[in-house]
């Protein structure tokens, strides 16, 4: 059985995480980046986590994982390489009707991670069903120099033409969207050419809706 790609919305969406070494914390780190209010069950913190913690951004509970834990959280991550405890969280969520991901342990995931490139809005996620995250990275990493921060522009670029013609109710199918988001327009962004670019989308997209 294969995985159904899905972005989550995380703003305040209850989570706990079972560890606190370094790969609790960044999954701590990247939960707060969305706005997820995160609980870390360790005896144990990473001082970034205790600075978290005494910033009043987590909630620290300082002992061992036990039953009962997960009441109350919405998705679990397991950030230990105790695969006995992975189990146990696993187990413990599916009767309580919680997601779980235990790090490198897919027989006890719900769900998995996959390798996350931002660039503002755009988001590009690989994956490889929990078999290669080494290899998810990898392509993650080819990516990055393809797709360069000029994306981010470009996506704040459509973000708003997309407003303003809905504004107007006025909404290009997909073709034209297509034919649209060419490589002149690219290249406007790449040479800091914002509102040219901006202009140039919205004359195609309006002789699209034309045509």
């Amino acid at each position: 059985m294969g995985y159904y790609p899905i972005f989550l919305r995380m703003a305040e969406r209850r989570c706990v995480v079972i560890g606190g070494g370094g790969v609790a914390e960044r999954k701590v780190e990247g939960l707060l980046a969305v706005g997820a209010s995160v609980t870390v069950i360790s005896p144990a913190l990473t001082a970034r986590l205790e600075a978290l913690a005494g910033q009043g951004r987590i909630r620290h509970v300082g002992r061992e994982y036990g039953p009962g834990d997960l009441a109350g959280s919405e998705l679990a991550f397991v950030a230990t390489d105790d695969g006995q405890v992975n189990a146990a969280v696993a187990r413990d969520g599916r009767a309580a009707g919680v997601w779980v991901n235990a790090a490198d342990d897919p027989a006890n995931c719900d769900f998995i991670l996959p390798s996350v490139l931002r660039r503002g809005a755009l988001v590009v996620a690989v994956a490889t069903g929990g078999e290669s995250p080494a290899l998810s990275r990898a392509i993650r990493e080819e990516l990055e120099a393809y797709l360069t921060e000029d994306y981010a522009v470009l996506a704040e670029v459509v973000a708003e033409v997309r407003r303003e013609l809905r504004e107007r109710a006025r909404v290009p199918d997909p073709e034209a969207w297509r034919r649209a988001l060419d490589q002149d327009l690219r290249r406007l962004i790449a040479e800091g050419r914002r509102e040219e670019a901006k202009a140039r989308l919205l004359w195609r997209l309006r002789a699209g809706i034309c045509a």
